[in-house]
């Protein structure tokens, strides 16, 4: 063969091959990143925000007042139902009586999501609610872990009231372990960020049960709850609902967390994209809002004027007919006749619905609505 033609041949093959090479591209599925916790977390949260308190624990002491509503919506399955909430750990609560496919944990400060990755740590390396509760607060497991699982919360409330902080040596090892756990979720995590998650352990550590509700620069308030007081409360008919006061509560919250579907978010309400991006990723995977806690943050969007902004964020989420929000109502939020003795806030709920179609219609345009103050 003479160099012409050999060079004729090479030249077609060249062209075929750049070809084949284009309609394989063509017609080859885009690589698609991978689906993993860290990921939704990155894709789903937007820049951080501040807001004057830590948060470690709940202030409010009527949480569990709503929770015979949730147990009523778990009874009708709906596929893909999802619940959406504010805040630290009341949310396993109300998961525990939901019991939905998902969560999404979305909160206008990065601290909320660290304080998460702490709380997904001690899930991931707790067997039962005492050993959950004995991590969270520095305290030896009992040595027969598994035989409390039948007991009442009252029982391990007192065992862990009962129980000394470890030893030094003993936390800093409780530590590591947390810290390793949290970093095999795969969450890009700053020195600072470390820190911050370390702090957090330390309160819980410092002040065990006794912990409460902080607001920047001033101490706790005489009405709000110890962490002893949330863990032990009750609904409106006098049963203790909190999520360790169920082993089988507990124990669905632990599952969701380990199939990596609680997921923490960074985001304002009102923001620009974190709640319209969960919009289209619940859509894009057949989920529906059954529940979205939204604590008082509306009193707060509504003194900054940007309530209409959570209201239109508010219709880009698929939701169940019978979906509700869950808000929690204070005095200087105007509770008044809502609070009950003893009761420094209120917890009431909304058909999710009636308040997208009044608000459509003009209603809603103070936050006394919402309350019905």
């Amino acid at each position: 063969m003479n160099r012409r033609v050999s060079s004729t041949i090479a030249a077609a093959a060249v062209v075929l091959l750049g070809w084949a090479a284009g309609a394989a591209m063509q017609t080859a599925p885009a690589v698609r990143a991978p689906d993993t916790f860290a990921s939704r977390v990155a894709t789903l949260s937007e820049p951080g925000g501040f807001f004057n308190t830590d948060n470690l624990i709940s202030n409010e002491r009527s949480f569990l007042h709503v929770a015979p509503e949730l147990r009523t919506l778990a009874k009708t399955t709906v596929p893909g139902s999802t619940y959406l909430g504010v805040g630290p750990d009341q949310n396993f609560s109300y998961i525990g009586h939901l019991r939905p496919s998902m969560a999404i944990l979305i909160d206008i400060r990065r601290d909320n999501l660290l304080l998460h990755l702490l709380f997904k740590a001690i899930f991931a390396e707790a067997k039962t609610r005492i050993g959950y509760l004995a991590l969270l607060t520095g305290r030896a497991e009992p040595p027969d872990e598994g035989g409390w699982s039948l007991k009442s919360v009252d029982a391990i409330v007192a065992y862990i009231d009962g129980a000394r902080p470890l030893p030094a040596d003993r936390v800093a090892a409780v530590r590591a372990r947390l810290a390793a756990a949290v970093d095999r979720f795969g969450v890009p995590l700053t020195g600072a960020d470390r820190a911050t998650i370390d702090g957090f352990h330390r309160r819980f550590i410092g002040d065990g049960l006794s912990l409460q509700f902080n607001t920047t620069g001033r101490p706790p308030q005489y009405d709000y709850p110890t962490y002893r007081d949330l863990l032990l409360e009750r609904d409106l008919a006098g049963t203790r609902q909190s999520f360790v006061a169920s082993e089988d509560d507990f124990q669905f919250v632990k599952r969701l967390q380990a199939r990596d579907l609680v997921i923490p978010v960074v985001g304002d309400l009102a923001g620009p994209t974190a709640v319209a991006s969960i919009g289209r990723f619940l859509a894009a995977s057949s989920h529906v809002v059954s529940a979205f806690y939204t604590s008082n943050v509306e009193f707060y969007l509504f003194r900054d004027g940007t309530f209409p902004r959570f209201m239109a964020n508010l219709g880009r989420l698929p939701h169940r007919p019978d979906g509700v929000i869950v808000r929690s109502v204070f005095p200087s939020g105007g509770a008044g006749a809502l609070l009950r003795p003893g009761y420094n806030s209120a917890s009431i709920t909304q058909p999710l619905q009636e308040l997208l179609d009044g608000y459509a219609r003009g209603r809603f345009r103070q936050y006394g609505e919402l309350t019905g103050r």
